[in-house]
């Protein structure tokens, strides 16, 4: 499925295609069958698609992940990349920052409005998860986005005919001429060595005792905890 998040994304990418023209490039890297994902976005506005696929990329974590990417960006040099603020399997909201810092372009992350942009500037408001920043920074520039920007279009039916026949390239780990060093397992300092849902529990401590013994007590079940 196309991340959530993504779906926001690809929303304000086409909606600035719409006032300032250009085109729209919607990137993935993944398994081949992430193509139909890629015409999905074409359906829905997208010009076309671009996918990294190769064995050689597997099990890559995010910096990885944003390292890959970074090697197309920097063929097509985009003027504004937007992300999803994060995945919604592992709630990460790594790549998009890790991406802008490979490319060594400004970014910003969570914005919830795109006030303006041009072709040299955008304008954007950021949750701060306090309160609301209004930022500018100059183009070329990437933005991870949340899902207040937009309400996102439904695929219409010229769309989805379109998105069937859209371009779609397909790179591989040769094609972007990589650092294996850098790509897959062999460029993840980090890996998932198993998931589980934790264990919760609302079960109430009954402590006992004077103000000292009590005192104490807590001390103890709050070192344990941290």
């Amino acid at each position: 499925m196309v991340n959530p998040f993504d779906t926001f994304a690809i929303e304000e990418a086409v909606r600035i295609k719409e006032k300032l023209g250009g085109e729209v490039v919607a990137l993935s890297m993944g398994i081949p069958d992430t193509e139909r994902l890629l015409r999905d976005a074409c359906s829905r506005g997208a010009d076309r698609g671009v996918l990294l696929s190769d064995r050689a990329f597997a099990g890559a974590d995010t910096l990885a992940t944003s390292y890959a990417l970074s090697l197309w960006c920097r063929q097509y040099e985009p003027s504004l990349i937007l992300c999803g603020k994060m995945a919604v399997d592992g709630d990460t909201a790594q790549i998009g920052p890790e991406l802008a810092e490979h490319l060594g372009i400004p970014h910003i992350t969570d914005v919830c409005e795109v006030i303006d942009v041009t072709r040299e500037k955008i304008t954007v408001r950021k949750d701060t998860g306090e309160g609301f920043e209004v930022l500018e920074c100059p183009l070329p520039a990437l933005i991870t986005v949340l899902k207040d920007i937009n309400l996102p279009r439904m695929a219409s039916i010229p769309g989805v005919r379109y998105g069937h026949e859209a371009d779609v390239q397909i790179f591989t780990a040769s094609g972007l001429s990589a650092d294996l060093t850098k790509v897959g397992l062999s460029g993840s300092p980090t890996q998932v060595v198993r998931t589980f849902t934790p264990q919760r529990s609302s079960e109430a401590l009954p402590i006992e005792g004077d103000l000292s013994e009590i005192a104490g007590r807590l001390t103890d079940i709050i070192k344990e905890v941290l």
